[in-house]
């Protein structure tokens, strides 16, 4: 199993980045790769722990310590069959997954981790370079037909494996590109598109149908769509915002996170955004509320866009670096202190502050007012509900642009949802359990939901992994059984 010391011979040598001063004057990703041979060494770092926590760290089961000691043994195609095995787009979470793996990796109980991520990356991106990856057609074709509503990572990843299994499957998607939240959230300096358009081309040589610029449940009917089809899968995101509700949250300036995102997207694609519509940071004070990664993607685009300052507020208190008394190995950190690439590029963040009322001149934001607070702790240390204010805390805060980052509360239920008539879970999700002979089915018969509009908002890894096994469970609808692989471990 790779190099039995190599752990004690090598460090972490962690992902590069590109200058700051450099990237943050363009949209092109951030991420610098690793050469050969230093890819060579990390995946060297990989030990023989007998069981490799770091399988089930990931959620769709990628094989890792195989495809290290492939790497290190400079098998390089191997590598790349065994990842796409479980993955059917290594280079997504290569680009933009936090690498839960990495947190169970045993190694990283008394050191720094094996560098998972970058060699997944290095892997994927030099099966393309070396002309690997290629179009996997079905030896036969089926007969029967799925409609898969929306494009995003859920979306692709069950469409191919659909397509693979010998389906006709139409991959329908409201905006004018495929990519879902891939394409029109996460930034192009997180994440160049073309990546996206490469496994489109491959997608379209396997058979996929795509439909872009289609809003099912809108212009086409959800009648439509019961009657072409033998069975609908519903990927399509949790899309409605968490909203703010204080006074001066109608003041003009003040914006969701996705609605400003997406507009810097266009841009980078060539496309012209209405100048009536705009939202631009050029020159302003920009408050983000919410810490996590769409409130990071908006720091990162304030900063390109040329914002005066950039103060981004986090509810609750600062978490602490490394590892929470509530998460211990080999869980997931959820809890924990994240300075991503945009977080390095400058402003300031602010935590356990509570926003009380916006200000405004002339029908425009041009403050935010907010209180410090203190919450009380459970027996694992973790901060419980509701705060208390700390008396005395009030404070302004400049802010000509509030952009809400605070996250998704669940689909967009107009249309489509309410058209198909499904169920929802308490939360507002589209009701469908993960295991047994009903996965991913809904309540409605023929009719499948998996990714965000299921789960609720997550991480691309896991809308894959729902992607796939959403796939395995329609292909059973419609014969009976599956060759699909399956990874349903754990739920």
């Amino acid at each position: 199993m790779v190099d039995p010391r190599g752990f004690l011979k090598h460090g972490r040598e962690g992902t590069a980045y590109r200058d700051i001063e450099t990237r943050t004057h363009d949209y092109s990703c951030v991420v610098e790769d690793f050469p050969p041979e230093k890819t060579h060494e990390q995946a060297s770092r990989c030990m023989d722990c007998g069981i490799p926590f770091c399988n089930n760290g990931c959620p769709l089961g990628n094989i890792i310590p195989d495809f290290n000691d492939l790497v290190f043994r400079d098998k390089w195609e191997d590598a790349l069959a065994r990842l796409h095995s479980t993955n059917n787009f290594p280079e997504f979470t290569g680009m933009v997954c936090p690498a839960p793996c990495e947190q169970a990796c045993v190694l990283g109980i008394n050191q720094d981790p094996v560098t998972i991520k970058q060699v997944e990356w290095e892997i994927v991106r030099k099966g393309w370079d070396e002309g690997w990856v290629k179009p996997v057609r079905p030896e036969r074709r089926t007969g029967r037909s799925v409609a898969v509503v929306g494009s995003g990572p859920a979306g692709l990843s069950a469409a191919q494996q659909l397509t693979r299994a010998g389906h006709t499957v139409t991959l329908f998607e409201k905006n004018d590109r495929v990519g879902g939240l891939l394409r029109y959230g996460i930034p192009d300096f997180k994440m160049e598109k073309w990546l996206i358009d490469r496994r489109v081309d491959q997608m379209q040589a396997e058979g996929v149908i795509f439909q872009p610029g289609v809003h099912v449940g809108v212009e086409y009917t959800t009648a439509d769509l019961r009657k072409n089809f033998d069975a609908v899968l519903l990927t399509t995101g949790s899309e409605t915002p968490r909203d703010l509700d204080v006074e001066g949250r109608s003041l003009d300036g003040v914006h969701f996170a996705m609605d400003f995102l997406p507009q810097q997207n266009h841009r980078v694609a060539g496309d012209t955004v209405p100048e009536g519509d705009e939202i631009l940071a050029t020159d302003k004070h920009v408050v983000i509320l919410g810490g996590g990664d769409t409130g990071s993607d908006c720091i990162g685009t304030s900063h390109r866009q040329g914002a005066k300052s950039v103060t981004s507020i986090e509810l609750l208190p600062q978490p602490p670096v490394g590892r929470h008394e509530s998460e211990p190995w080999p869980s997931a950190k959820k809890y924990y202190f994240n300075v991503s690439s945009s977080h390095q590029e400058g402003g300031e963040r602010l935590y356990a502050l509570s926003t009380t009322h916006l200000e405004g001149e002339g029908g425009r934001v041009k403050a935010l007012h907010a209180v410090e607070v203190c919450f009380e702790r459970d027996d694992l240390n973790r901060p419980t509900f509701p705060p208390k204010e700390v008396a005395g805390s009030a404070q302004a805060i400049p802010a000509d642009l509030v952009l809400l980052a605070m996250g998704f509360v669940h689909p967009t239920h107009a249309g489509l949802v309410e058209g198909l008539a499904v169920t929802l879970d308490p939360r507002g999700n589209v009701k469908a359990e993960v295991a047994g002979s009903s996965a991913f089915a809904t309540s409605e018969p023929g009719v499948f939901a998996a990714g965000d509009c299921r789960r609720g908002q997550s991480l691309v890894v896991w809308a894959q992994w729902e992607g796939r096994e959403a796939a395995r469970a329609v292909d059973r609808y419609l014969q009976g059984t599956s060759r699909l692989q399956s990874r349903n471990a754990f739920v």
